[in-house]
């Protein structure tokens, strides 16, 4: 007998309906695995991106914790800095520096007593004061202490107090070129001198030197010489001593390149230790100090006349004093007769120079000044520098007085490149304390006078080194020629005459000048040996001898002994007929 049931309009065998009853069951069993699979996928997906989202404001939106004590200094250190033959001058070496987490100190009183105890230098009311405020988490207690403090501190074993690896820099020259190298903070930032120039060129010139493969910079190479700049200034001291003198200051530069080979201004300081840099007495005199230069300046007036076109055979009267209205001019040591241009040179005449330059007239002397670059701040590398002073009302006394070196100031260094120009053949080329590359000084520097006038100028000098008042500097072999200068330092708005500035300026072999030495007394004191002058002649002049004697083999320079010296004294004295 067969059962049958009747669905759809139908009727279909027990069998049948029983198949479908289990497919049905079936079925509804894997809908509800589907649905609880689902539901786990969902529950997983929303579980995962409540940790990615939390990921991310780890990552991303909150600030990433610092581990203080690990934190590598991953940034371009600052370039070393090497003179022009390699010598290291300033450098960067890791250092510890000493820091505290307020939050982790258990017991302030005890932690203040321990680092005081150990760093003496440490105040115990400031160290109290960072240690109690617990909103911080970092604090600096010391910067930069040596290797045996960061021991004793660390065995302490102080909860909260922990070390940072920092970079120092350190200049292992000392004090030598102190002025031109410069100094930086405990940051390492850039406060004076090249360290200054290199903050200021920013990160393209660290970048330009850095190594990509060692992420560290390349040396800065200086046109400085070490071994120039140690005789130079070991001459300097020495002659400051001698004389007396509250200063002393010298430059060698390459004429032909503008290179400052050597730079020194006594009293100087040691860039290990900046706080002496900020004592008044140690300013750079060569380039942030301006001063009226004396008889170095007449060399200004006579490249201006030769230039114009005034002859070598020109005179001027020089028997009495010039008077240009209520002032009169005279002479230190007067000849109180005509001389020649020669003659006027050697002997240093204020009164034939003003003669000189009042012939070219007002504006023609000031377009020369300001053709050389005397009416604004000389800029170089480093950035101290003073701008001139300059008469506010330029009359006829003016040029008259300017002419031989006293009425207008200037930095020294912004002579020394005057001159330079007047021994190189006539550029007038920028000073540069960074190492020049010979091959790109084509068309680098004014062309300020004619090379005929280079050439009446080396001569006039190298006269003046070998019978006027630089004799003292010629230096046998090495045909030294160059100008003196005295003036009297202004006190109180008035001329002093117990205290004077000497300087001279000299280059070196004068037939094809390569090297300039500049030297500068503040004050030097007269000597038993000097009769009672402390005139240049007597104390400048023979420093810069000194100086040519010990730096000329330094570099390269081979004396000549050939050189006909006592025909060219015979020449020169014929001249002076």
């Amino acid at each position: 007998m067969m059962r049958v049931s009747e669905e759809g309009g139908g009727y279909a065998p027990i069998q049948q309906i029983a198949s479908r009853k289990m497919s049905q069951a079936t079925f509804g069993m894997q809908l509800k695995g589907h649905k609880r699979a689902r539901l786990i996928i969902l529950f997983f997906l929303i579980a995962f991106s409540a940790v990615g989202v939390r990921l991310g404001q780890l990552t991303i939106g909150t600030p990433r914790p610092v581990d203080l004590a690990q934190e590598a200094d991953d940034k371009i250190p600052r370039p070393e800095i090497v003179d022009r033959n390699g010598e290291l001058v300033a450098t960067d070496i890791q250092v510890a520096s000493l820091f505290a987490d307020p939050r982790k100190i258990i017991d302030i009183d005890e932690a203040v007593e321990q680092l005081t105890a150990n760093l003496p230098r440490l105040k115990a009311d400031e160290v109290r004061r960072k240690l109690s405020d617990r909103n911080r988490a970092f604090t600096w207690l010391a910067r930069q202490i040596s290797p045996d403090e960061q021991a004793i501190i660390h065995n302490l074993g102080i909860p909260g107090i922990g070390f940072r690896w920092e970079r120092q820099r350190i200049y292992p020259k000392g004090r030598l070129a102190g002025h031109l190298v410069g100094f930086v903070d405990i940051d390492s930032r850039g406060i004076a001198g090249m360290e200054r120039y290199l903050d200021d060129q920013g990160q393209l010139l660290v970048a330009s030197l850095a190594d990509p493969l060692e992420a560290k910079a390349g040396p800065v190479t200086l046109a400085l010489d070490v071994r120039v700049q140690h005789a130079m200034t070991e001459e300097l001291q020495k002659a400051k001593e001698k004389f007396s003198a509250v200063a002393a200051a010298g430059v060698v530069m390459d004429v032909n390149t503008g290179e400052i080979l050597a730079m020194s201004s006594i009293p100087d300081f040691n860039p290990n230790d900046p706080v002496e840099a900020l004592q008044k007495d140690r300013i750079n005199r060569l380039t942030t100090a301006v001063y009226e230069m004396g008889s170095t300046f007449k060399t200004v007036t006579f490249a201006m006349c030769l230039d114009a076109g005034v002859s070598m055979q020109s005179r001027w009267d020089a028997r009495g004093a010039l008077v240009i209205g209520r002032s009169r001019i005279g002479d230190f040591r007067a000849e109180n007769r005509v001389l020649s241009l020669p003659e006027v040179f050697t002997y240093s005449s204020n009164i034939g120079t003003a003669r000189m330059a009042l012939d070219q007239g007002i504006e023609k002397h000031q377009a020369f000044l300001r053709k050389l670059g005397f009416f604004g701040r000389m800029r170089t590398e480093i950035p101290e520098s003073a701008a001139p002073l300059v008469p506010a009302r330029w009359g006829k006394i003016s040029t008259a007085t300017i002419a031989f070196g006293h009425g207008m100031s200037v930095a020294p260094l912004q002579l020394l490149s005057a001159v330079a120009a007047f021994m190189n053949g006539g550029k007038l080329i920028p000073p540069t304390f960074l190492k020049r590359d010979p091959e790109l000084m084509a068309g680098l520097g004014e062309q300020v006078i004619k090379p005929e006038t280079s050439d009446k100028m080396r001569y006039l000098l190298r006269l003046n080194g070998q019978i006027g008042s630089a004799k003292k500097a010629d230096v046998k072999g090495y045909r030294v020629g160059g100008k003196t200068g005295s003036a009297e330092k202004v006190v109180n708005g008035q001329y002093s005459k117990g205290k004077n500035v000497t300087n001279f300026i000299a280059g070196f072999p004068m037939e094809k000048p390569q090297y300039l030495v500049f030297v500068l007394l503040d004050e030097p004191n007269a000597l038993k040996e000097t009769y009672g002058f402390r005139t240049s002649g007597w104390n400048a002049v023979p420093t810069g001898g000194k100086i040519i004697e010990r730096i000329a083999p330094l570099l390269g320079v081979l004396p000549k002994f050939d050189d006909g010296t006592t025909k060219g004294v015979a020449i020169a004295a014929s001249l002076l007929q």
